[in-house]
């Protein structure tokens, strides 16, 4: 009884969040009637972005007490209504925290039309960025979760709740002492947090959790080694391409959790290095994922921020990983060419054989087609479902929930199954992010790389794509592409000829195929060396070092001509 209870009230919660996804914002809001005569404007900050949040108040004189007072919303505008009595002065004030304070007093001319029964709008206000204790705080905290995660000191989900905790810490124990130590409050935090992300995220794990249990994954793998005939040299390039393709499809740190294991087994088989096959996976799936919106973390960020569809990824970047592809398999050729070319590598005695064979079953082939059924409706949906404004985390949470009420699987074992650390790092890391934002950090890197690039398109797609790819290496992409994501965005509204999203395709490339760089630069590097450390194999990270950033440069730069060519050349 107790189970069937927590069975439906899965179901429920999934149906539930899928609507409340499908519908937010479709439907027209009851507008609040406002009245007849009204003070209205905008503020924007220097780097002409609305200003939300920003309290305007309408004052006979700057000292005092205010009139009326109003709040600005996303688009930055505010509307004050005017009492009856006009006085013969007034101001607007508009304040924020972390901005300076702005006054603007009415002209004569917007008195009388006031007077005469009209509304008055005023020219936009700009305010102007106040570095504060609280700005420094917020950096320090943001580049201390960097450091831990980056070193390892602490777990990823623990270094960023735990900056999380710090950012709240200071704010609500030192507004107290000053204002100047306040960051934001935990309603403004939660403003922060893409949901769609992580209802995205938290369906296609439900959905994954289903597929992992057929063993399709492990016999995949196993026909590879068939298909090869045992040859390493052909071996190499067809389990690239299945780790791919299946990266693209789920996402490349699952893919790696499901490949890594049996590709260990098919290596000891052969009596080779393992890492001779596992280095070109994890390299191959970090390459491949970013042809679509779910195949690496990075993208389902930049997706849900920017507005990028599963079309848009799989059209805009789908021939660039190609060609990355092609040139990592030959990289990987010559490199691991002594191992796959050694005498003997393609003999495997019957034994050995039949093992492989054995835990390379399909072990529940109804299952496998039920999933087969509900994936192939999903992608579609992936692809088509734009047309209807669906978002993506929708899909995810209806297919997951039709699989479910379709296998009926013990519902215990899916619970466990979603992984909580990951969505709770996400969420987190939001807060963290929203902290340096909040505070003007991102505003600041912004304007700085705004100013190096200028209005040069080229120069701006070759900077972020290199600044993104480089520092990958010793920044973990999730992370880095949480923090890029509004710089690039206003170097798109910024940059003449940017507004089709090409910056964010280049943050794309450089944040997964850097990742490659180096062992944090992904975090399915991270799973894939933790696998192979307790199989007895460890990847160092001058061994990842070694191997993965020729591989960057050479992936980065194809991807990156065949972006010049897709957004300048074609689209000129």
């Amino acid at each position: 009884m107790r189970k069937s209870i927590r069975k439906w009230s899965l179901f429920a919660f999934l149906l539930s969040a899928s609507l409340i996804l499908a519908f937010a914002g479709r439907g027209s809001r009851a507008q609040e009637e406002l009245p007849s005569l009204v003070v209205a404007g905008t503020v924007q900050d220097s780097q002409d972005q609305p200003v939300e949040g920003a309290t305007a108040q309408l004052r006979p004189d700057p000292e005092g007490e205010p009139l009326v007072e109003a709040t600005t919303q996303g688009n930055g505008r505010y509307a004050l209504p005017v009492p009856e009595d006009i006085p013969q002065r007034l101001f607007v004030q508009i304040s924020r925290a972390h901005f300076e304070e702005e006054v603007v007093e009415l002209s004569a001319a917007d008195l009388e039309d006031l007077r005469n029964g009209e509304s008055v709008v005023m020219p936009g206000t700009t305010l102007p960025r106040r570095v504060t204790p609280a700005f420094w705080i917020a950096a320090l905290i943001f580049v201390a979760m960097l450091v831990l995660i980056a070193t390892g000191r602490l777990h990823n989900t623990l270094a960023a709740l735990l900056g999380a905790s710090l950012v709240f810490f200071v704010s609500y124990l030192g507004e107290p002492l000053s204002e100047d130590l306040f960051i934001f409050g935990f309603d403004r935090a939660l403003e922060y947090v893409d949901w769609n992300v992580i209802f995205l995220i938290m369906g296609m794990m439900i959905v994954i959790a289903v597929v992992e249990r057929t063993g399709i994954f492990q016999w995949l793998a196993y026909m590879a080694y068939r298909l090869s005939g045992g040859r390493l040299w052909l071996l190499l390039p067809i389990l690239m391409i299945v780790t791919g393709v299946a990266s693209a499809l789920l996402d490349n740190v699952t893919t790696m959790l499901l490949m890594t294991p049996i590709t260990i087994q098919i290596s000891l088989a052969l009596g080779i290095n393992p890492l001779a096959l596992l280095m070109p996976e994890v390299m191959a799936s970090n390459v491949v994922g970013i042809s679509t919106l779910i195949g690496t973390p990075t993208n389902i960020l930049i997706g849900s921020f920017a507005d990028i569809s599963f079309n848009d990824f799989l059209i805009n970047l789908t021939p660039g990983v190609v060609l990355a592809m092609i040139a990592l398999v030959l990289y990987n050729e010559f490199v691991y060419r002594k191992e796959i070319l050694a005498p003997g590598n393609e003999e495997i005695s019957p034994l050995l054989l039949k093992k492989l064979e054995e835990r390379a079953q399909i072990t529940q082939p109804i299952h496998l087609r039920k999933a087969g059924v509900i994936g192939t409706a999903m992608i579609l949906l992936f692809v088509f479902g734009e047309q209807i404004h669906l978002l993506p985390a929708v899909t995810a949470l209806m297919g997951a929930t039709a699989l479910l009420v379709w296998i009926r699987p013990d519902i215990e074992e899916m619970i466990e199954a979603v992984d909580w650390t990951t969505l709770v790092f996400f969420i987190t890391l939001f807060i963290v992010v929203g902290g340096i934002q909040e505070v003007g950090l991102i505003s600041f890197i912004a304007t700085g790389i705004g100013d190096l690039v200028g209005e040069n398109l080229m120069l701006a797609m070759f900077v972020v794509t290199w600044f993104s790819a480089v520092l990958s290496t010793v920044i973990a992409n999730i992370p880095f592409t949480a923090a890029m994501l509004p710089v690039v965005g206003y170097l798109t509204a910024t940059i003449p000829g940017a507004s089709n999203k090409v910056l964010f395709y280049c943050l794309s490339v450089g944040s997964a195929m850097g990742g490659n760089g180096s062992l944090i630069g992904a975090s399915a590097n991270m799973v894939t060396a933790g696998i192979a450390e307790r199989a007895g194999h460890p990847i160092t990270y001058f061994y990842f070092l070694k191997k993965g950033f020729p591989a960057l440069i050479l992936t980065v730069a194809l991807a990156m001509v065949w972006l010049l060519i897709r957004f300048l050349v074609l689209a000129g």
